[in-house]
């Protein structure tokens, strides 16, 4: 009886996603709701008012540190895609109506008579290096933006530029500037740089699958190449990784992507299409606000001692096992200066007000969600429920138990079309699991997140944004049909790494 009282938050939860009526933001809230009755009358530790306010106050306190990676992060991308002239209209540039105008060679794309060849690259480059740019950015499915942006001019099948929409979101643990990484870290009470970087191994995993995937809708796209050409698209994918790894291990997974990211397109930008100096120019001062951003950051962070004098000033830590919040150091801080100074510099400072109701507008129903979920985890977690569970799967299964998550976690990620929701209601149990089989904590937190964030790729939401974009409405049941095997393949691939976690 007590566990069926102690499934209830995730029940009133999971039905009205299920549903389909009701949004994630107002799940979350029902689920915190039910959560505190559950705590205080059936929790196995005592769970009182004054529990009550410590777990709100925690969880606030972690919604708070969070915020500003999703808020600033579409500030600052609405500014850096204007162009340095201000449109007419100077109507905002929102998340969800930001895709560049531009003429078929102003960005270096050539139009749609290339070979087929030089378009195949072009869809290599919009589906790996620029979408997945774009969504650590801001998140909130800018990838699938800028990468449909990019090819729609090819003439594309819809269902085919739906996949490469939503191959885009390949690398969702670093997505709107790793802010789902910091939340799962905190609720596993490991680094964030620790937890991305164990993430690694599964999401180079899944990266084959991916690859994959884009191989077979190329081809079914008549973007024909060579096999040594998909050689060259595996080496860029493994030498991709491989930067993300050494800037997640040096940066933190908040900028890490885009410090990878950025060389690595002006160098298959100047591969691909060998701009003339016009063209160049161009695209440099488009990609000037990012550039300066991101070399900001990674001066900041990599100088001797600057880190710690600038990450001391103003230094809030009133909780020792949760995030501090260091003003002068928090990326979300540098999104929002960056974006002031970008208007600045480009004489736009009239439309700041306006692109920050923008961004408010489009990011509060996943900051409210965020809130919800983290004040859920801690009243689950503070009241004893999450240690519980876990207890009780592991009577159940043994360390066996760690399976379970491909399944349970990547489910709910889908649903949700987000992995807060599962991180927030299975990490705490996930990490007293792993303690109690003596696994490894960052290893069994890493494989809980990535199931919860990376699976999104086939959420119902996300493929809904991928066929209203490549105008492919009512052929979302066709491309589900060519994603299955792909989703199988993926869940197979972490149920491997569970099991390796176990072997390990």
């Amino acid at each position: 009886m007590s566990y069926l009282l102690w499934s209830l938050p995730t029940l009133a939860v999971a039905l009205p996603i299920l549903s389909g009526r009701v949004k994630v933001t107002y799940a979350a809230l029902l689920g915190l709701l039910v959560a505190v009755p559950v705590a205080v009358f059936s929790g196995p530790s005592a769970f009182g008012a004054q529990q009550l306010a410590q777990a709100l106050a925690r969880g606030l306190w972690l919604g708070f540190t969070v915020a500003p990676y999703i808020l600033g992060g579409l500030l600052f991308w609405q500014i850096a895609v204007r162009d340095a002239e201000p449109t007419p209209a100077d109507a905002p540039a929102s998340a969800n109506s930001s895709v560049p105008n531009e003429s078929p060679t102003s960005n270096g794309l050539a139009p749609s008579g290339t070979s087929a060849l030089a378009r195949r690259r072009q869809a290599f480059f919009a589906c790996f290096l620029i979408g997945p740019f774009a969504e650590s950015a801001t998140g909130f499915g800018v990838g699938m933006l800028g990468t449909v942006a990019l090819l729609r001019r090819f003439d594309l099948a819809p269902r085919h530029l739906m996949v490469f929409a939503l191959l885009s979101q390949s690398l969702i643990p670093w997505g709107a500037m790793g802010s789902g990484t910091m939340l799962a870290a905190a609720y596993a009470r490991i680094s964030p740089t620790q937890l991305a970087l164990y993430s690694l191994l599964p999401v180079a995993l899944l990266m084959l699958v991916w690859l994959a995937l884009f191989w077979r809708t190329a081809r079914a796209a008549g973007l024909l190449a060579p096999r040594t050409e998909c050689a060259r698209e595996a080496g860029w994918i493994a030498a991709a990784l491989t930067l993300l790894a050494l800037t997640t291990l040096f940066l933190g997974p908040e900028t890490a992507l885009l410090a990878a990211f950025a060389p690595l397109i002006v160098l298959r930008h100047a591969h691909d299409q060998r701009p003339d100096r016009r063209r160049f120019l161009n695209t440099a001062r488009r990609g000037l606000p990012y550039l300066v951003l991101i070399g900001a950051l990674v001066l900041v962070r990599l100088l001797p001692g600057v880190r710690e004098s600038i990450g001391s000033l103003l230094k809030l830590a009133p909780y020792p096992d949760l995030p501090s919040w260091s003003p002068f150091l928090h990326a979300g801080s540098w999104l929002i200066a960056g974006a002031v100074l970008t208007a600045l510099a480009r004489r736009q400072s009239r439309l700041l007000a306006k692109e920050a109701r923008a961004a408010c507008t489009t990011g509060k129903h996943a900051v409210l969600t965020m809130f919800a979920f983290a004040m859920m985890a801690e009243v689950l977690s503070m009241a004893g429920i999450a240690r519980a569970f876990a207890a009780g799967m592991f009577a159940a299964f043994g360390s066996g138990a760690v399976l379970l998550a491909p399944l349970v976690s990547g489910a709910f990620g889908i649903l949700a079309n987000s992995g807060t929701p599962p991180n927030s209601l299975f990490m705490p149990s996930q990490l007293v699991l792993a303690i109690q089989a003596g696994l490894s904590i960052p290893a069994v937190a890493a494989l809980q997140h990535v199931c919860a964030s990376s699976l999104g790729l086939f959420a119902p939401v996300r493929m809904s944004i991928a066929a209203g974009l490549s105008r492919g409405i009512g052929q979302e049941h066709a491309v589900y049909v060519v994603l299955l095997p792909y989703a199988v393949a993926s869940v197979a691939l972490l149920s491997l790494c569970a099991g390796l976690a176990l072997l390990l």
